[in-house]
């Protein structure tokens, strides 16, 4: 897993460094105008945790995360 950075261009990303591979699956976070998104060693190693979570299929998505909660009273 890597975290790389890019820019819109033509209505498509194009990666700051090495291209990705052909049919890669990518996760895109956009900030808003003017909004910066950094991290520090120890966030981007819980981000980058996490992602290999989803991608081992160890976590919880959408219904099936909601369908673990009790009933609403």
């Amino acid at each position: 897993m890597r975290i790389t950075t890019g820019k819109v261009v033509g209505g498509k990303i194009v990666i700051d460094d090495a291209p990705l591979t052909e049919g890669q699956s990518v996760t895109v976070l956009a900030p808003e105008q003017g909004e910066t998104f950094e991290l520090d060693g120890k966030a981007e190693a819980a981000l980058v945790a996490a992602m290999r979570e989803l991608d081992s299929g160890q976590a919880l998505v959408g219904d099936d995360l909601l369908a673990t909660l009790p009933p609403r009273a």
